[in-house]
């Protein structure tokens, strides 16, 4: 006879009750799980997107996604002359909010030069940029269809394509415009700023100014010798690709990932004491039982592997649940879920363990039950 499954079979309506309550904790733990694997994923995002083997910015700074630092644009051109550099294009990049009907939308927004390294490679909709002003590709999380109009500044952008899963280390779609277009909107003074400016014999300034040059290198050549090239240019720095993916993923998303990862703790913490109570509960109902047991001679690996399964079916089935829900839901999430095969193994294996953990003080109640108490009224 298996008392485990026997419990189960005639508490069926509580045990599915309990695992779905389980099932939400657990979801809520996984999902902090994708999450977190999300972040370094969508930061990582922009820079497969672009494909570039080398950013160069400004000296002593760390690329354009940690420090909102500029160079001048015609840096573009000495970084092509370098040896081993196929091609390189100027990049501007900042956090704007754009005006659409009836909402405002906050995103990243990228300027480059079409026909030149920096355009994003993953369209899913529509075309890339082309030679005329005022046009714009956003991700699709921005919630602009093909031909909505926004405004940024005093211009109207037209959207003329789109991206998929290309978003900001923060969350915020991306959308690329022109590089002269981003450079208007970023470094140009507004009129009352240039009147003060030019007041003050400062003058309104250059605005041909990036924040990044980013170049691909020919077949064969190295990219760490490239940087080191540039790096002797003491006004300028360089970072490899691997590099500025290092610097993203243990920098810029290095403290979501840390709070997210405390979080999860904290909830499988919470659902491993939950599980280890109502296991308890479970074996607390069954006293009569277990003692007809022993009174019947069971050993105690018997009774012990009754209470373990019990527990580890409660575990798996809230974790099936939890998992379930997750995948159903996971695309309506404001940021990446990005859960794989791999982090579903992880989890699994913590949740088996805790079960089989917090399922000792079970067993240990089990096998302290007297085989009188069979025969008590």
């Amino acid at each position: 006879m298996n008392l485990a499954l026997r419990d189960i079979r005639h508490r069926l309506g509580r045990f599915l009750i309990t695992c779905l309550g389980v099932g939400l904790l657990l979801g809520v733990a996984l999902a902090m799980v994708g999450i977190s694997q999300g972040v370094v994923a969508e930061a990582l995002a922009l820079t497969r997107s672009l494909r570039a083997e080398l950013w160069v910015v400004e000296a002593g700074t760390r690329g354009p996604f940690a420090e909102a630092r500029r160079i001048p644009g015609d840096v573009r051109e000495m970084v092509a002359r370098v040896p081993g550099v196929s091609a390189a294009g100027s990049i501007t990049l900042r956090t704007a909010e754009m005006a659409a009907p009836g909402r405002i939308i906050r995103a990243q927004v990228m300027g480059y030069e079409p026909g030149r390294p920096g355009w994003p490679s993953n369209i899913s909709a529509g075309r890339g940029l082309g030679g005329a002003r005022h046009e714009l590709v956003a991700d699709e999380r921005a919630g602009l269809g093909l031909g909505a109009t926004v405004l940024m500044g005093q211009d109207r952008y037209r959207t003329v394509g789109l991206t998929r899963g290309l978003v900001a280390s923060g969350g915020d779609p991306l959308v690329f415009i022109h590089l002269r277009d981003s450079q208007e909107l970023q470094f140009k003074l507004s009129p009352p700023a240039a009147r003060r400016a030019a007041a003050s014999g400062a003058g309104q300034g250059s605005t041909d100014t990036v924040n990044a040059v980013i170049a691909r290198l020919h077949p064969g050549a190295d990219a760490r010798e490239v940087a080191e090239t540039i790096r002797r240019w003491k006004h300028l720095s360089a970072l490899t690709d691997a590099e500025q993916s290092e610097l993203l993923t243990r920098s810029v998303a290095n403290r979501a990932r840390v709070q997210l990862g405390m979080f999860t703790v904290v909830l499988l913490f919470v659902t491993g004491v939950i599980i280890a109570l109502i296991i308890y509960t479970m074996t607390m109902d069954k006293l009569r039982e277990i003692a007809t047991l022993k009174l019947i001679g069971a050993p105690d690996r018997t009774i012990a592997g009754l209470v373990l399964q019990q527990a580890l079916l409660l575990g798996l089935a809230g974790f099936a649940a939890g998992l379930a829900l997750i995948f159903a839901v996971r695309d309506r999430f404001p940021r990446t879920v990005a859960l794989g095969p791999e982090e579903i193994g992880v989890m699994l294996a913590v949740v088996v363990t805790i079960c089989a953990l917090e399922s000792l003080v079970s067993i240990r109640a089990a096998l302290k039950i007297d085989a009188q108490a069979a025969l008590g009224g």
